[in-house]
């Protein structure tokens, strides 16, 4: 999950002493915008997007102001923009006034898990304020190190030295760029970005890195540290439904909470366990499939019964197939996530009625032939049709028994299902 923005970036570099863009948030009045232009000479107007939202200065939703009249004109512009990257659509949701640094030396640096070389990765080039993929890659330095001494100030000097950097950012990034190590690490962080950092003189006229744009990712599943920095839980909220709004309150320390609606008018809904297998499975279903999903990690049962609880609320009144899938897990306890998803769909049962409904589970792991049994004996005795694969069963045959189960349900096999469970109102998807 995504921090973008000097508005909560600037208050994170203060946790290690990197200089940053002076920001107003908001909620900013005319007079402190006012005082921040006679600082800076000039402001840049940012609109306030939730999660990482890139390409906004191509997109022109980046202003520049000079004068009072020209920010607030700016930010009734900006205030609520909308920016489409590929098929997302975002809104924006405010803006920000960050002070001008004047420079004339612009440096882009990173830090992110590296699954090329199994390790934390710097990425470092004096040609910041761009797109790093359009940098020219002999300009580019990717150094992977070792996490357990960190980013030492060596790592920094011998990769400006390769890079044939000018000599005069080379002493202060050295002295000040190893201090986001201190900041990546110690708060669980996956990905910590600053585009550009600007380099601006001093009165000796020695430069000073200044960070003008912040980005980070947590790993908020597997890694508690980020709530020591008790960031306000909005920012970590996109432009979701509610149904993925309530799914991401359920985030915890143990098992994983990702999900996205694919299709709302889908007849497949498909909680499924593990990244793999729900690559394969989105792909297969394609349009039939309600939700993306990986609900993997070990959740404990409380979690997994109100996940389940939350998807069927939303989704089970036009769902035709119920597609339990995973792959072979290696820590998930089956029969702790299939005992909790059997209660939640019984109590949903008993809430809302009974639904037209048939049900297929592929999975492996530990205690799977208990798990199996507790989901069996409750499908027994709602009366839903079911058929359920082991861990011997190949994943993609097993999503093609969930397809032809859903074209049996829309070719007359829901009524069918609805006539045996004596449903009071059919909802035919």
């Amino acid at each position: 999950m995504y921090v973008t923005g000097m508005l909560h970036g600037a208050r994170l570099l203060e946790f290690i002493g990197f200089a940053a863009a002076e920001v107003l948030g908001p909620d900013a009045g005319e007079e402190e915008i006012k005082g921040l232009i006679a600082r800076h000479g000039c402001v840049f107007v940012k609109p306030v997007f939730k999660g990482g939202i890139g390409k906004k200065g191509k997109a022109g939703l980046i202003g520049r102001a000079c004068d009072l009249k020209t920010a607030l004109d700016e930010k009734a512009r900006l205030y609520f923009a909308e920016h489409r990257v590929g098929n997302t659509l975002t809104k924006a949701n405010g803006v920000t006034f960050e002070g001008m640094v004047p420079s004339e030396h612009e440096v882009y640096f990173s830090i992110s898990d590296s699954t090329r070389f199994r390790a934390p990765t710097m990425t470092l080039t004096y040609h910041g304020g761009v797109d790093i993929e359009d940098v020219d890659k002999r300009l580019v330095a990717q150094i992977p190190f070792d996490p357990l001494t960190g980013l030492k100030a060596f790592v920094v000097a011998n990769a400006l030295s390769e890079l044939n950097a000018p000599k005069q950012i080379i002493s202060p990034l050295v002295q000040h760029l190893p201090k986001l190590w201190e900041l990546f690490h110690n708060f669980g962080m996956t990905t910590l970005e600053l585009n550009p950092i600007r380099m601006r003189p001093g009165r000796q006229g020695r430069l000073t890195p200044v960070a003008c744009d912040f980005k980070c990712a947590f790993d908020r599943d597997d890694d508690a540290r980020w709530q020591r920095l008790q960031l306000p839980p909005q920012i970590f909220a996109l432009d979701y439904s509610d149904f993925e709004q309530e799914i991401n309150q359920l985030r915890t320390y143990q098992g994983q909470s990702d999900v996205y609606v694919i299709n709302p008018a889908g007849t497949i809904l498909a909680p499924t366990f593990g990244g793999g297998a729900n690559s394969l499975v989105t792909e297969m279903l394609g349009d039939d499939a309600i939700i993306s999903s990986d609900f993997g990690g070990n959740p404990p049962y409380e979690k997994m019964r109100e996940v389940a609880r939350i998807c069927f609320k939303h989704w089970l009144e036009q769902t035709n197939v119920l597609f339990i899938v995973g792959g072979k897990s290696n820590n998930t306890d089956i029969f702790e996530t299939f005992r909790a998803m059997a209660d939640a769909l019984r109590e949903h049962f008993g809430t809302y009625g009974p639904s037209p409904l048939y049900v297929v589970i592929g999975r492996g792991g530990p205690n799977l032939v208990r798990g199996m049994g507790a989901m069996r004996d409750t499908l027994d005795g709602l009366g839903v049709p079911y058929r359920i694969f082991g861990f011997d069963s190949a994943l993609s045959e097993v999503i093609g028994y969930a397809q032809a189960a859903d074209a049996w349900m829309k070719a007359g096999g829901r009524e069918a299902v609805a006539a045996k469970l004596n449903c009071a109102q059919l909802a035919v998807a």
